[in-house]
């Protein structure tokens, strides 16, 4: 069986050293713009993003679940691969970026809302503090 701190560390990746941070093996800063958006900010704009989709459905829609998901899935491929971030990534001062700096693009977009859409790769990280969404759309959340 697995413990805790095993299971920990295999999801994470290998140990960093001394003086690491998310982000470094990614070229990104410690601190400040561009640097790795923490877990605070991104939960932030996801119950921002979530709330603003469940208001469009609850409008056009009677609330249906699906159409919740269908609409946040929307708006995740839509302004993030157009403008970079989506309501609630901006609010919380966070940009969607491809890992090296440039615009995400409609394709990657809409990888990342699909996995984002099925929770389980979002909560699974790496030492970068990228989700298995961020990943496979070689995407990382970055501060404004």
């Amino acid at each position: 069986m697995i413990d805790r701190k095993d299971l920990g560390s295999w999801l994470s990746g290998p140990p960093t050293a001394e003086g690491d941070y998310p982000g470094r093996r990614l070229g990104r800063p410690r601190t400040g713009p561009g640097s790795v958006g923490r877990p605070g900010r991104r939960v932030l704009a996801l119950c921002i993003d979530w709330a603003a989709c469940y208001a469009i459905a609850a409008a056009f829609f009677g609330g249906n679940q699906l159409a919740i998901l269908a609409v946040f899935a929307v708006e995740q491929t839509l302004l993030v691969g157009l403008a970079g971030f989506g309501l609630g990534h901006r609010l919380a001062g966070l940009r969607v970026e491809g890992v090296d700096g440039r615009p995400v693009g409609i394709l990657a977009a809409a990888i990342r809302a699909v996995l984002l859409c099925l929770l389980i790769p979002a909560v699974i990280f790496d030492v970068d503090q990228r989700g298995l969404h961020d990943k496979a759309a070689r995407t990382v959340v970055a501060r404004l």
